[in-house]
């Protein structure tokens, strides 16, 4: 599926529509996950009963197009079967047990409830009896090229600087793009604090830290919101949403910096190499330790990886996670396990006196693990990538590794 976003500027009246049909869509959630708590054991086709029920039952629900309710209904749906997945698979801590939602941000359409127009596709028309009406779409053009039924699905998201318009169209990310000229090279990177990321050939890119370069900024504004907030007062004054809406704009920029940062960096990664390699990090339970967990959050690691295996997917590469047991501690030039602290940067191998950076020497080691796990299964990006081209990564690195990993 291909996503594209643009975003609109409505009226009051609008925004009142768009917020009661987000409500709406939120209630029939909650109404089908309390009828599954109160009747263990129905299943799907019960729940969709419901959910006409509840149309019959309540007008505003019935004034909310039936795709969008349905929509609701399949959420609740996947939250209910992740629980089940999770206790039959033995996962262990939490079950992810569902939950009701409290603050919803999105309300979403099927094929029906909105209609673009004909001729210029810069407008879109919301069709049901919720009175959203006609938006202009502000962004890109590339709605242009797509044929109405293509467009699977439509969702308004409500953000700290406005509303938005998402289409999800049936199409593979891949007939989007130009095939690339195979570079016949690969490369292993380790994610780190100091550096955001260290390749095998000795590169390093820095870590932005937007977060930690924000932080100044963000408590301030956020002890403003404080001040302004008054307990037990309903609604809150319009002082302090104001606070709030500039302190929340404050946390999108930011996370929005660091998305476009590990996008960029994740993009030119793919585009230069057949292969990456990286390290399958348990960063759920990495940032449990509360003196690293805000640095490993500000890095987003968990964002890199999710745009590297996109990228690779879409261009038909290789990603490859390996292990990371002992990748810092292995000396990339003879094996021997090399003991060293995290306040510990450099590499020094005592059996074959091998000396390097630390975060370099991990990398390395990743890459090596890579291509033998590439060597032993040959496994393909999308099973598009020929044997020669895997025969020539090997060939072209085996050489390049024994370079890199000369002794001092």
């Amino acid at each position: 599926m291909l996503v594209l976003e643009y975003k609109v500027k409505p009226k009051p009246q609008q925004v009142a529509a768009i917020e009661e049909a987000i409500r709406t869509s939120q209630f029939v959630r909650n109404k089908v996950l309390r009828f599954w708590m109160d009747n263990r054991g129905v299943g799907k086709a019960e729940l969709f009963r419901y959910n006409t029920a509840l149309r019959n039952e309540f007008e505003f629900v019935k004034d909310l197009n039936s795709h969008a309710c349905q929509t609701a209904v399949e959420r609740t749906l996947r939250a209910i079967t992740r629980f089940y997945e999770n206790c039959k698979q033995q996962k262990p801590g939490k079950k992810g047990y569902p939950k009701f939602k409290k603050h919803s941000r999105s309300v979403e359409y099927k094929v029906s409830g909105w209609k673009l127009d004909e001729s210029t596709k810069k407008h879109i028309t919301f069709t049901d009896k919720k009175g959203i009406g006609r938006l202009k779409l502000i962004g890109s053009r590339d709605i242009q090229y797509f044929q109405p039924e293509q467009i699977k699905r439509v969702r308004i998201v409500r953000r700290a600087d406005g509303y938005y318009v998402q289409f999800s169209i049936k199409l593979d990310p891949r007939d989007t793009v130009k095939p690339l000229t195979p570079t016949q090279k690969a490369v292993g990177i380790d994610v780190g604090l100091k550096f955001f990321i260290a390749d095998s050939q000795g590169n390093t890119e820095v870590a932005p830290q937007y977060y930690r370069k924000a932080e100044k900024h963000l408590n301030r504004l956020n002890r403003r919101k404080s001040n302004k907030y008054r307990k037990g007062k309903k609604p809150q004054s319009n002082n302090y949403h104001k606070a709030r809406q500039r302190s929340a704009k404050k946390h999108l920029k930011v996370s929005r910096q660091r998305e476009e940062y590990c996008k960029r960096i994740a993009l030119r990664l793919i585009q230069s190499n057949d292969l990456v390699a990286y390290e399958n990090l348990n960063v759920k339970g990495m940032v449990k330790n509360r003196r690293l967990a805000k640095s490993i959050t500000d890095a987003g690691w968990t964002t890199f990886r999710q745009w590297l295996e996109y990228f690779a997917d879409k261009y038909g590469k290789l990603a490859i996670a390996v292990p990371p047991h002992n990748t810092s501690q292995n000396c990339s030039n003879c094996g021997e396990k090399v003991e060293k602290s995290l306040s510990t940067r450099t590499h020094v191998c005592h059996h074959c006196r091998f000396v390097c950076d630390r975060d370099w020497n991990a990398a390395i080691n990743i890459l090596q693990k890579a291509l033998y796990i590439v060597g032993r299964t040959k496994i393909y990006a999308s099973g598009e990538t020929s044997s020669w081209l895997v025969g020539e990564i090997l060939l072209a690195n085996e050489d390049s590794l024994n370079e890199e990993s000369t002794s001092f």
